[in-house]
């Protein structure tokens, strides 16, 4: 069997962990160009009271994301290069 090719396509579902109003009320994954993105959305009203799936895209990352804080470091690191 073909293995089915998703570029180019996505899908949105039910956030069934939703917990307050500023969590999406969709959510899902979309792939642009063979490039994997988080989808979300969030159901709106305009100004004459129809409604709208408001979407936000973020790139899926292959690494978790490091954190921008310094590392600590030991006590000990910067006598590394004593010989004795």
């Amino acid at each position: 069997m073909a293995e089915y090719d998703n570029t180019n396509t996505g899908a949105l579902f039910v956030n069934s962990k939703k917990e307050s109003d500023k969590h999406p009320d969709r959510n899902g994954s979309l792939n642009v160009d063979g490039v994997d993105y988080w989808i979300s959305g969030w159901l709106k009203k305009d100004k004459n009271g129809g409604t709208f799936l408001s979407l936000a895209v973020k790139p899926k990352e292959e690494k978790p994301r490091q954190s921008s804080a310094p590392t600590r470091k030991s006590r000990n690191d910067d006598f590394d290069d004593v010989p004795f």
